[in-house]
């Protein structure tokens, strides 16, 4: 003979509540599983050994640009869309013609952009489109045939 007070199980809230614990640690697990596919967290080196390797050679060039006492700034206009960068150095440096420039993104390297700066016949300076940069700090990383410059960059 059934009891009066008892229920069927699914009309419980209690016996819900037990299933939803569970399946929502698996829900989560689908959702982490397809962001660790689906996105690049660009922190680990692929080629480590060789980086390692390529130290010297990168300190070498800051020791270049410490001899020739190269002074590097710029400046982006007022509609965000031109880069200039003003650059100097002592008796010994000599301009290049052209720049290459790597915006760094300080936590994503898939962020990372890269450009050419081509020098001005008129001013001397520096020139170059802005690219698309997400918001946060970067580095920029200033390099020509035997030296390399960094400097930093907000955007907000």
């Amino acid at each position: 003979m059934k009891n009066a007070e008892s229920k069927i199980w699914y009309k419980e809230p209690y016996v819900w509540l037990l299933i939803l614990i569970p399946f929502s640690a698996v829900i989560m697990g689908f959702v982490m599983v397809s962001l660790a596919i689906n996105t690049d967290d660009g922190l680990v080196v692929d080629d480590y050994y060789k980086k390692g390797l390529e130290i010297n050679m990168a300190l070498e060039r800051d020791r270049v640009a410490k001899y020739y006492g190269i002074k590097a700034d710029f400046i982006v206009d007022e509609t965000g869309k031109l880069i200039t960068i003003f650059l100097d150095g002592n008796e010994k440096f000599f301009m290049p013609e052209t720049l290459q420039a790597r915006f760094i993104h300080r936590t994503r390297g898939g962020f990372d952009k890269e450009i050419i700066f081509t020098r001005s016949k008129q001013d001397g300076n520096y020139y170059a489109a802005m690219p698309e940069l997400a918001r946060g700090k970067w580095d920029i990383l200033i390099e020509a045939d035997d030296w390399r410059k960094f400097l930093e960059y907000t955007v907000k």
